[in-house]
């Protein structure tokens, strides 16, 4: 249903979007994930056409959004996060407008607005001027002007921001419902409402697509096997010596929080053959630590979220502080030359630099031109398809035309006259060949009868 290829939006020298390629099956909910500035409403944009991508192809239901902007939003529903209203107009007048914009008309029309009222729960309110309702009721009303027009595709930025416990459930149900009639894209920052509407999860951060997955899938993947977290007494403080108490299965046992009511906690980790909870009831006891409460942590979705950003956080913080500090080396080196020896190493690094700087550019240059030849040679592929596809449904036609030609010929054969009208005008009998000879041979038949009848008449007057 929708397809992103290879999609990037740069402002200037600033990266929003880098590189990106995933893909939305028909009725699927799936989950966009990722921190603030992480590039989430900027592909959301550009997936409605609100804005234009730098390069990359993005396909709604068959239709390029760039190339066939009219065709591919008429299947799209766009809630963003704060819904742009005429505060002036009531609930129904605000829908209605939308539905015109739609291109809605007559019954039909009416028929809409109506269901999407109740759908969404507005029912209420749909006689009230928009800027008296709650935040609450704005956020249906926006998604009551998403859903007009029963669109295939509905994409849904924070669609429960504002909303109290009660109306979160109704609009998660409702959510999870249009699933089975729409394919939905949906962002939040409540990774637990993520988990329990959304089928798939897209993580983006920085730009990049960092993981795209089930949830079961990713909070198994980020699932320690053998691991279990201990709340402890420690009065003598022994937990400093306890990893060398234990046996070598024992990987890390690492301070997790101090409590309040001076306990603490620990993660202990172990080998798949360690039997980590047995040592802990040997061990611990003997070292006059006392154990309070004992678990195996679950992995949610928000754990597997905050590995997966921050790892790739750490890797970047990692090389930008690997550069920073060849940096001070190399400034350091330069700083005890010879004042003419500095002078040379600065200008030779100057150069460096510049020659860096192109080849960075021409990598890029040859990556996009990649992208554009393969964009090409896909549009050649769907075209070539379409050809295919339009050639082989002409010979469906034209076979279908000789079919009922020939059923026609038959018809005429079996019905004999066949009433045709002439260019002047006049309506004319054409016969067939069978009417024809049956006709002849009747004509025959009465002459006979009408010569027969006139000798006996003549006889009978000689007579």
């Amino acid at each position: 249903m929708i397809e992103v290829k290879n999609v990037s939006k740069k402002y200037g020298n600033y990266v929003a979007v880098d590189n990106i390629s995933f893909e939305v099956n028909d009725n699927e909910i799936v989950g966009f994930l990722g921190p603030n500035g992480a590039g989430k409403t900027t592909t959301m944009n550009m997936i409605t056409g609100y804005i234009e991508p730098t390069s990359g192809r993005i396909i709604v239901d068959g239709f390029d959004v760039m190339k066939n902007p009219r065709k591919a939003k008429r299947q799209i529903g766009y809630m963003p996060e704060n819904v742009p209203m005429y505060k002036d107009l009531t609930v129904k007048e605000f829908i209605n407008y939308m539905a015109e914009l739609k291109g809605l008309k007559g019954k039909e029309k009416k028929d809409e607005i109506e269901r999407v009222i109740d759908e969404t729960g507005l029912t209420n309110v749909k006689s009230k001027l928009i800027k008296f309702i709650s935040k609450g009721y704005r956020q249906r009303v926006g998604l009551a002007s998403c859903l007009i027009g029963n669109p295939d595709v509905l994409i849904l930025d924070e669609p429960t921001v504002g909303l109290d416990p009660k109306q979160i459930k109704e609009i998660r149900g409702l959510i999870k419902s249009l699933g089975k009639r729409h394919t939905v894209i949906l962002s939040s920052h409540i990774l637990s409402e993520v988990s329990q509407i959304c089928e798939k999860v897209i993580i983006i951060n920085g730009g990049k697509i960092l993981a795209i997955d089930t949830t079961e899938n990713l909070e198994e993947k980020f699932k320690n096997t053998n691991s279990l977290f201990v709340t402890i007494k420690d009065p003598d403080d022994k937990m400093q010596t306890i990893k060398s108490k234990l046996t070598k299965e024992i990987s890390k046992v690492k301070l997790v929080k101090d409590n309040k009511d001076g306990t603490k906690e620990y993660e202990v980790v172990g080998t798949e053959e360690a039997l980590i909870r047995k040592q802990i009831f040997e061990v611990f006891p003997k070292q006059n630590i006392e154990i309070i409460e004992l678990k195996k942590k679950e992995v949610s979705l928000e754990d597997a979220f905050l590995k997966v950003v921050n790892e790739k956080d750490s890797v970047e913080e990692k090389e930008e502080k690997k550069k920073q500090k060849e940096y001070k080396e190399r400034k350091q080196e330069i700083k005890a030359l010879p004042f003419k020896e500095r002078l040379k190493e600065k200008r030779r690094d100057r150069k460096e630099a510049r020659l860096q700087r192109k080849e960075a550019f021409d990598e890029q240059y040859e990556e996009n031109r990649r992208l554009e030849r393969k964009e090409k040679q896909e549009i050649k592929e769907e075209k070539e398809k379409r050809k295919q596809a339009k050639k082989v449904r002409q010979a469906q036609e034209k076979e279908l035309r000789a079919e009922r030609k020939r059923e026609k010929k038959e018809e005429k054969k079996n019905k004999g006259d066949v009433l045709k009208v002439s260019v002047t005008g006049k309506t004319k009998v054409k016969k067939s060949k069978e009417t024809k000879e049956k006709n002849k041979k009747e004509k025959k038949e009465r002459e006979a009868k009408q010569k027969s009848a006139k000798g006996e008449k003549n006889k009978g007057g000689k007579k």
